[in-house]
């Protein structure tokens, strides 16, 4: 873990080996590079580098890459999966591991496309949670643009054996 406070208990940021520690994504359905900026689970961005090299723009459209707003939405989700993953294992027992499942998505709405070259930033902020589900507000952002927001609601679940 990196940037890791004076009291030991608030992480900053998470790089790639983190992300996949906390989450069971792998490539190509892991949609976030990086998460700066934690407070707890309370707040997060998460960084999603975009490239040419995608598998999704040999289909999503060969002559006018777009990437799809569902793997958009599902970035927003992981980011905030991660984050709350990460924050219950502080408090969790050794040896227990537990994983995110997206129960729904709201309000979703797409401003604008993003496509190779962009560096979406997935910005989460806490809506409510009570016991194992939580609600969060979602926006993703290109270059302080708006392009997609939603708010998502997720369950926390013991992973299976």
């Amino acid at each position: 873990m990196n940037d890791i406070s004076t009291a030991g208990t608030e992480l900053k940021a998470m790089q790639i080996a983190d992300i996949l520690k906390a989450l069971p994504h792998r490539y190509p359905m892991l949609m976030i590079d990086r998460i700066v900026e934690i407070n707890g689970d309370e707040t997060a961005i998460g960084i999603k580098n975009v490239t040419f090299n995608e598998p999704i723009f040999q289909g999503h459209f060969p002559d006018n890459p777009i990437f799809p707003g569902v793997l958009i939405i599902e970035g927003m989700a992981q980011t905030a999966g991660a984050i709350v993953i990460h924050h219950d294992s502080n408090a969790a027992s050794e040896g227990r591991k537990n994983i995110v499942m997206m129960l729904g998505v709201d309000k979703a709405k797409f401003r604008k496309p993003a496509g190779p070259g962009d560096r979406l930033e997935y910005h989460i902020a806490k809506i409510q949670r009570r016991r194992n589900v939580g609600r969060y507000e979602a926006k993703a952002m290109v270059d302080g643009v708006l392009i997609a927001e939603a708010e998502i609601t997720a369950m926390i679940i013991e992973a299976p054996l």
